[in-house]
C-alpha cells in the first residue's frame, strides 16, 4: 500500500514590512510541516543566496529571511 505524501503548505504567509533605509528587516512565513523542506527565497525570478546582505534561517515550521542594510531596491 502506497500512501501519498501530504504536501507542505503555508500556514502563515508573508506579510508586508516597512523598514528604514540602512536597517535590517525580517520576513517570516510558517509551514504546515516542521523541517519538511528547505524554503527557497526569491525576488521576482531570481533566487536569493545567503550572503552578508541576505540571512536565511529555518527552525521547525518557521522560515525567516533577514535583509541587512535594506535599500529601496530590496522592495
Amino acid at each position: 500500500l502506497c500512501v501519498p505524501a501530504v504536501p507542505v503548505l503555508f500556514k502563515q504567509a508573508l506579510e508586508n514590512a516597512a523598514v528604514e533605509e540602512g536597517k535590517s528587516v525580517s520576513l517570516r512565513c510558517e509551514l504546515t510541516k516542521a523541517d519538511a523542506t528547505t524554503v527557497v527565497w526569491k525576488k521576482g525570478e531570481a533566487t536569493l543566496q545567503a550572503s552578508a546582505k541576505y540571512e536565511m534561517k529555518q527552525k521547525g515550521t518557521v522560515a525567516e529571511l533577514v535583509i541587512h542594510n535594506a535599500e529601496p531596491e530590496d522592495a
